[in-house]
């Protein structure tokens, strides 16, 4: 099976969200959203990744967040949303981080 994996360069933000959100949320669906290059997230853009995965949800199938770059795992643990994504990468990096920390 193919992956239809959505690139996201540089910002997640309110100033991008309507040019992002077709390709989210675009025929055929989205598989795998790569996190990798975004530079900025706030919390438009968390919305606009929520929105995808719930999308997602109803049409039964799921998207896949990967590649979290610095600036998304911050935003995530700040607002802690790791766990609405099921999002593996996020929580076993908090996990690291609180043991760094302990």
């Amino acid at each position: 099976m193919s992956t239809n994996t959505l690139r996201i360069e540089g910002e997640l933000t309110i100033f991008r969200a309507m040019e992002l959100k077709p390709l989210l949320l675009a025929t055929p669906p989205v598989d795998e959203v790569d996190l990798s290059g975004v530079t900025d997230l706030d919390t438009a853009g968390v919305q606009l990744l929520m929105l995808a995965k719930k999308t997602a949800q109803a049409a039964q199938r799921d998207v896949k967040l990967v590649g979290h770059s610095p600036a998304v795992l911050e935003v995530f643990e700040l607002l802690n949303v790791a766990a609405f994504f099921g999002d593996h990468l996020v929580m076993d990096s908090r996990k690291s981080s609180a043991a760094a920390r302990s």
